[in-house]
């Protein structure tokens, strides 16, 4: 069900120093690292930290479901954007996470950053 999981935070650094020393005790460890986002994980990076410009209190939280396929990523986001979800990225390839990453990124009613991601590629 849950793909990956994001927080923010206001100094990146700070907070990634603290969850490389406290994640390595439970065997996962520090696997991207963009300017902006951190991902840590065993395999692959199921858990993120990542900071923006004007972070404050009540940041959103990022949430990724598994899809099965790019079908179900545009399925998600057609239902989410008919319910009134803001519209942060249509459904597309994202290759910048690896050549078959497919997501669609929307914000729902609490302002909580919700994607759904398949990683079989489009599909179409």
């Amino acid at each position: 069900m849950i793909d990956h999981l994001g927080i923010n935070c206001t100094d990146l650094q700070a907070t990634a120093s603290f969850y490389d020393e406290v994640l390595a005790t439970l065997g996962h460890r520090r696997l991207l690292d963009f300017e902006v986002a951190i991902g840590y994980g065993t395999d692959k990076p199921d858990f993120w930290l990542s900071t923006f410009e004007g972070v404050g209190p009540n940041r959103e939280v990022h949430v990724a479901f598994t899809a099965p396929d790019a079908d179900g990523v545009r399925a998600f986001f057609d239902a989410a954007v008919a319910r009134g979800a803001e519209v942060l990225h249509e459904p597309r390839l994202w290759p910048e996470y690896h050549e078959r990453y497919f997501g669609a990124f929307v914000r729902d009613p609490e302002g909580n950053n919700l994607e759904a991601v398949c990683h079989t590629g489009d599909g179409a």
